[in-house]
């Protein structure tokens, strides 16, 4: 629902800041940043990671306070600044990237917990919940039993009871932080029409996404932040992905196929007839050294339960894995490891990485034998492995001994990639490098995998979003249900050809 030039300027902005700055130790997060929002209206909030998005929305929602002289208006009333409490009771909801539900509650309750909340205690009124539950997820054209815990609905199911959750009190403004990251395409075509009935209903929306496509396909108005500093604030119609990217990172970037032929280099590994009852069947495939393979399709297709098969963490039921000509049955992925396979998991926050933990022992974790010095870790060699690690992958960081938390999500992908690069792997799998990552980010991390594939490493690339594999890989295998459909050659089709059999 576009607004017009003419008719904004004939209208009132539901929400309206200018002169918003905010500092963190001497760093300022946002300078003088200026924004608003119509009634109604899909808005996208753009910018890489650190730009300033997040901090602003906390900002709006009165988590932060901002610096002197700030002006918020909200809804026909002026503010320097908002607490949580005022904010929720003005309408203004955050729908968070984490989703922030409780798994063991049911869904009502989810939805209406806050309708017990107050400064008293008081019993809880069941059925008031339900019927509250039941009332939103009708507005929103959904149909789930709210009596069951929430843990029994998939992802995209638990997005949705997020919203319905933001929507109970009337929501005037919401706020969606990457609300598709972990969806499919169906999924996420869903979403956005849910996004759409609720700007169709008045409801005004800010979206948070690295999916540009989306983007592009949602929202009426795109404003752009850079370095807590605003780019400006542009109407979607007739502009393009790489355009925004322009716009976000300050760069251009080179979209161009790399896809090489290998045909004649040596197998590392050749996948033959690999069998995992209920997850893939029948999978057959080869990598040669120096080769990106990429993998794609949709969410649920079988694609990591395969890489976990051939990291050693699920055992197959049929077929061979042959690594360099040898055939090999891992027991466990220590094993898969010490034979020269390296697996980064799609799951960086709770596998992928210690959170708690410091960057160089996130570094090390993988290498332990590297780092001593008669029987004994030495810190001096740790420093010096990953100062190395660090510079070699042009890592962003603070102190070695940092929280690895503290990096932001692009550089945390690369201390992620160092840890298995530590342990010299022969077959690197590479499970959705990107989620939660920035475009400028992804390209980083795309010129370290075509360094890596450049010096020997023979990697697979999994990914759901076709343009990654397309433009980074050499070729590209189709994976639907737990089979192998189909392979192309980015060389000799275009990636709307790979996009059209992926989402058919």
């Amino acid at each position: 629902m576009a607004i017009p030039a003419k008719a904004e300027s004939a209208r009132q902005p539901l929400l309206s800041l200018s002169n918003i700055n905010m500092t963190f130790g001497g760093v300022k997060a946002l300078r003088n940043v200026s924004f608003d929002v119509y009634p109604g209206e899909v808005h996208c909030l753009a910018g890489e990671n650190g730009s300033g998005k997040s901090t602003l929305i906390k900002i709006i929602t009165g988590v932060y306070r901002p610096g002197a002289g700030a002006v918020i208006e909200y809804d026909g009333r002026s503010w320097s600044h908002m607490s949580p409490v005022t904010a929720q009771a003005a309408g203004i909801k955050v729908i968070w990237q984490d989703l922030a539900l409780f798994p063991e509650m049911s869904v009502a309750e989810n939805i209406a917990f806050e309708n017990v909340l107050g400064r008293w205690p008081k019993p809880v009124n069941y059925r008031r919940i339900r019927e509250t539950a039941l009332a939103v997820l009708q507005r929103l054209g959904v149909e789930l039993d709210v009596d069951i815990p929430l843990k029994e609905y998939s992802i995209a199911q638990r997005q949705i009871v997020a919203i319905a959750r933001a929507l109970v009190g009337e929501a005037k403004l919401v706020f969606m932080d990457e609300p598709t990251a972990s969806l499919t395409q169906s999924e996420t075509d869903h979403l956005l029409e849910i996004v759409h009935n609720l700007s169709t209903a008045g409801v005004a929306v800010v979206f948070v996404s690295h999916r540009l496509a989306e983007v592009l396909e949602i929202s009426d108005r795109l404003t752009v932040l850079r370095d807590g500093a605003l780019v400006g604030v542009y109407p979607v119609e007739g502009i393009t992905q790489s355009r925004i990217t322009e716009l976000m990172t300050g760069k251009t970037f080179d979209q161009t196929v790399r896809a090489q032929d290998f045909s004649a280099a040596p197998e590392v590994l050749k996948v033959d007839g690999l069998c995992r009852a209920g997850q893939f069947e029948d999978v057959s495939l080869v990598v040669r050294r120096g080769e990106t393979l990429g993998i794609t399709g949709l969410l649920g297709a079988g694609r990591t339960e395969l890489a976990l098969a051939l990291f050693g963490m699920a055992k197959p039921h049929a077929g061979q894995i042959i690594l360099e000509g040898k055939q090999v049955k891992f027991r466990s992925n220590r094993e898969a490891i010490a034979a020269g396979v390296a697996y980064l998991s799609e799951d960086r926050l709770s596998i992928g990485l210690i959170q708690p933990q410091s960057i160089a022992d996130n570094l090390v974790i993988t290498s332990l034998g590297k780092i001593t010095s008669g029987g004994l870790l030495s810190d001096k060699h740790k420093r010096q492995l990953v100062a190395g690690w660090v510079a070699d992958l042009g890592i962003r960081i603070g102190r070695q001994s940092d929280a690895i938390s503290t990096l932001s999500g692009g550089n945390q992908q690369r201390i992620a990639i160092a840890k298995w690069l530590v342990a010299d792997p022969r077959l690197l799998i590479l499970d959705a490098p990107t989620v939660g990552v920035d475009v400028g980010a992804r390209s980083g991390i795309f010129e370290i995998v075509a360094r890596l594939a450049a010096s020997g490493l023979a990697i697979i690339l999994i990914s759901d979003e076709v343009p990654e594999v397309y433009f980074n890989a050499d070729r590209i295998l189709h994976m639907a249900q737990g089979h192998i459909v189909e392979e192309f050659d980015p060389r000799n089709c275009t990636l709307q050809d790979i996009e059209a059999a992926v989402y058919a």
